[in-house]
């Protein structure tokens, strides 16, 4: 174990990530600049399959609409759940510690936490919930995400036990969350339609004198 912060950090981790971060320092630019982008561009990407995801299930019945309106909500969740383990857990980011050359650019700040990736937990997240509700596009999300948890050790800021942990986190999240809200707000929408397809009373006509 390599002691970082307040977490011993695995030594096979702190390998790891020496083996990645020496084969982005070797691999050609555009390499480099397409892995650097993928950091960021892989979780707009996501989300647009989760929204396409979303949209696809709007003309279905309640459990479906339901699914529809609560898509954005574990990827929330998970992205909330994570900030807190930063704040437990006060492991340094390995571009501070271990002082490697990074094609990041420039090392987050001190007190912005290693432990565990934000974009590898939101990744997984909305790559899980995308399966939820669609098996064709989720299957796309899913080798997105790997590809953007990875991107985060390639590009120097993350160990590799940082973004597999947000990974397994997010996915979690996700699997437990959407049916969970998914149910109550199916009844919603199932009270809401059947008060709206219940007749309106007439008013009984008084009889003239």
């Amino acid at each position: 174990m390599v002691h970082n912060g307040s977490m011993d950090v695995p030594e096979i981790s702190v390998e790891w990530y020496d083996d990645v971060v020496d084969a982005a320092a070797r691999s050609p630019e555009p390499v480099q600049w397409f892995v650097g982008h993928a950091t960021e561009g892989v979780i707009l990407l996501l989300g647009v399959l989760l929204l396409m995801a979303a949209l696809s299930r709007r003309g279905g019945g309640p459990h479906d609409r339901a699914l529809a309106l609560i898509a954005p909500v574990p990827p929330l969740l998970a992205y909330v759940g994570s900030e807190w383990f930063k704040t437990v857990v006060d492991e340094d980011r390995p571009c501070r510690t271990i002082g490697r050359a990074i094609i990041a650019g420039a090392c987050p700040p001190p007190g912005d936490w290693s432990f565990p990736s934000n974009h590898a937990t939101v990744a997984g997240a909305l790559a899980v919930t995308t399966l939820l509700l669609s098996r064709r596009l989720g299957l796309i999300a899913l080798p997105l995400a790997a590809l953007g948890a990875f991107s985060r050790v390639f590009v120097g800021v993350h160990y590799p036990h940082d973004v597999v942990a947000g990974v397994l986190f997010g996915a979690l999240v996700a699997v437990v969350a959407t049916p969970l809200l998914a149910r109550p707000t199916a009844e919603v929408l199932r009270r809401r339609a059947g008060r709206a397809d219940s007749p309106v009373p007439k008013l009984a006509s008084r009889s003239r004198p």
